[in-house]
């Protein structure tokens, strides 16, 4: 899979697994831009990426603020002319009690790993139904089907975000604009040798997941020849979902 040419923006990069996302794209040839609010993770990941002969640049932006969402992609329309592959992968999270989780701590998460999705791919779609079309990947979660005490924002706009993902799909069809979602299980984006034998072997696939794991399913579903795979939500968990897990 070869992406030469192309333009990729990901949101959520200058950390975890939006950083690797952006490295394999900019590995595989594309000219990448890095959305994030963290400026200094950016500017030293784009001097990084850059030193390894990447094309990337970093963007600092507040996704919670939709003016600038849009200011961003008039940015990249002018300066690329194009913008070929939409990685909605930013996304906060606030695990505490319902009872003691604010509204606007709700309206926060809400905002950033919701709304921003929404607003990205609107504005993507306004630049890209007349010159071609594109693809947009929304990084969403298992929590969207499954969850852990205390995660009742994060849980609600990961399901949000594969609702949306199929609306956009059949919406943008006409314009040649396919969308899909991957819902990332366990991603060690910390000390991987850190991690325990049974936290591997709980999974069927016998390791926890990588961040690699999630570019390389980014890169398959934004291949030229991919064209076939619309409105879908691929999980990425190593099998966990599937797993039938009952107290002994």
């Amino acid at each position: 899979m070869r992406f030469e040419k192309k333009v990729v923006l990901v949101t959520g990069a200058a950390n975890g697994i939006g950083k690797i996302i952006a490295a394999a794209y900019g590995k595989a040839g594309a000219r990448v831009v890095m959305a994030d609010i963290d400026e200094e993770n950016g500017r030293n990941l784009e001097k990084q990426y850059q030193g390894l002969k990447y094309d990337a640049r970093f963007y600092r932006i507040n996704l919670a603020n939709t003016i600038e969402i849009t200011e961003m992609m008039d940015y990249i329309i002018n300066h690329y002319g194009r913008l070929d592959i939409l990685i909605n992968n930013a996304g906060i999270s606030k695990f505490k009690s319902l009872y003691d989780l604010t509204i606007d701590e709700w309206d926060e998460i809400i905002n950033v790993n919701l709304r921003s999705h929404f607003v990205t791919a609107k504005e993507f779609a306004k630049h890209m139904k007349d010159i071609g079309g594109g693809k947009i990947i929304n990084i969403a979660s298992t929590r969207h089907l499954m969850s852990e005490p205390n995660a009742e924002a994060y849980a609600a706009s990961k399901g949000g975000i594969v609702s949306l993902t199929h609306a956009l799909a059949v919406s943008l069809s006409k314009d040649n604009i396919k969308v899909n979602a991957i819902s990332p299980g366990w991603i060690e984006t910390g000390d991987y040798k850190g991690l325990r034998e049974v936290d591997h072997a709980q999974h069927p696939a016998q390791r926890v997941g990588k961040p690699e794991d999630i570019a390389r399913a980014c890169l398959f579903l934004t291949d030229d020849e991919n064209d076939f795979i619309n409105g879908e939500n691929l999980v990425v968990d190593g099998g966990m979902t599937k797993k039938m897990i009952y107290e002994e």
